[in-house]
């Protein structure tokens, strides 16, 4: 049995974990595992002070993806622009399906829910639930928004509430 030195992703590498959002990989170790030599990607999530360890064949597979393009980045601006799309399902149906959106590790997916969650301060208060998936959407697309521009979270923090006001400006 040959193993494949050839890995997706590297040490010093920013990848987006699906339910963790954008981590560093640290490094690459080798542990025993019941007996099994594993190789493991260490992935350091800095804001939340924890470290996570993902077996190298396993990487591709529970969803780990590199970086979005600065042109995912773009599409996902222009769907903060959009209209909100809110169903008319129930809210336990609708909060489901936007915490799968966000533990997706889709970008566009999380735009979406950023969109519809978004309140001006002149629309009905925001429930504690529907605040807290809106908040935890909101640090997964400004973290990956900074990462990808290289710049600090404040700043595409800013980028993200200007485009947010764009569009209740044009509502």
């Amino acid at each position: 049995m040959t193993k494949s030195k050839k890995l997706a992703f590297r040490p010093d590498e920013y990848v987006v974990y699906p339910a963790h959002g954008v981590g560093q990989i640290i490094s690459v170790e080798e542990q025993e595992v019941a007996g099994f030599a594993l190789e493991l990607f260490v992935i350091t999530f800095e804001k939340d002070k924890m470290t996570l360890r993902v077996p190298t064949n396993k990487a591709i597979e529970v969803g780990m993806r590199s970086l979005s393009s600065p042109d995912v980045i773009n599409q996902a601006m222009k769907t903060l622009k959009g209209k909100a799309k809110v169903k008319r399902a129930m809210w336990s149906r609708r909060a489901q399906e936007y915490e799968q959106k966000i533990n997706s590790g889709d970008l566009i997916a999380i735009a979406e829910v950023v969109r519809d969650l978004h309140r001006t301060d002149d629309q009905r208060e925001q429930s504690y639930s529907e605040r807290q998936l809106y908040e935890a959407a909101l640090e997964r697309l400004t973290r990956e928004v900074a990462a990808v521009g290289g710049g600090d979270e404040l700043d595409a923090q800013k980028q993200i509430g200007d485009v947010l006001m764009s569009r209740a400006a044009a509502a």
